[in-house]
């Protein structure tokens, strides 16, 4: 049994991409698969949302999207506005254990970033990885930032109790210029190991086994894929 908690340095860094990679790759090797998305937010109901994405990159059968809210804000002030119930955490850590005895794999995609607030009381996705003793994996953007976003996402962690599986950056730009370049080596330093994956930027308009081979490609050895750090830092 393995739950992997899958967040990031910000919104549309690439979690959803990462999450449907992981999913496919888990698939591909026989593996059963289940994603739980937290909270949808900013996608009104009817909408395809993150979890329809997944299904549609990588096949997987098993999915939840725990609630939905449709105005763009963290799920604590999406339910404040709504006039509803926040996200209780405590409910999806018994989902996420449930689908983990039946599951060789459990992906859990938060919202935001890792301090993103889910309720009133400031519950975070950082506090759901800690209850579950999951690993935690972290999707960053390349670019001006992303070393100081990636640290304190980071420090954070290590404030809970928290040891990133790897850091994966979520969009990598096909023609990347000299900032892109450069923040390989910071960010590696940061996390004190390798990348854990590059995964192209446009990926997620892809499917199939055309989005599986890209997965294959993308992600480390450690997450069931072919990535080769060395190699792609030899190419910048």
């Amino acid at each position: 049994m393995s739950v992997l908690v899958v967040t990031g340095t910000d919104v549309r860094v690439g979690k959803t991409v990462v999450t449907a990679a992981l999913a496919a790759l888990a698939r591909r090797r026989g593996a059963s698969v289940a994603v739980v998305k937290v909270a949808q937010t900013g996608v009104a109901p009817g909408e395809a949302g993150d979890v329809d994405q997944v299904i549609r990159m990588s096949g997987a059968g098993t999915t939840f999207e725990v609630r939905r809210f449709a105005e763009p804000l963290p799920p604590a002030a999406a339910a404040r506005v709504a006039g509803v119930p926040p996200v209780s955490l405590a409910e999806v850590a018994q989902l996420v254990r449930e689908l983990a005895e039946s599951n060789r794999m459990v992906v859990v995609e938060g919202t935001g970033g890792l301090l993103e607030r889910f309720d009133e009381d400031g519950g975070t996705v950082g506090d759901l990885a800690r209850a579950l003793s999951a690993q935690v994996l972290v999707v960053v953007r390349p670019g001006r930032g992303a070393v100081n976003h990636t640290a304190l996402t980071l420090e954070a962690m290590a404030n809970r109790g928290l040891e990133p599986t790897g850091i994966v950056i979520g969009r990598w730009p096909g023609e990347p210029g000299i900032v892109e370049r450069s923040c390989v080596c910071d960010l590696e330093m940061l996390a004190a190991r390798p990348l854990a994956g590059v995964l192209p930027e446009g990926a997620g308009g892809m499917g199939g086994e055309e989005f599986a081979e890209v997965a294959r490609r993308g992600l480390g050895v450690m997450l069931g894929g072919s990535f080769d750090p060395a190699g792609f830092k030899a190419t910048l």
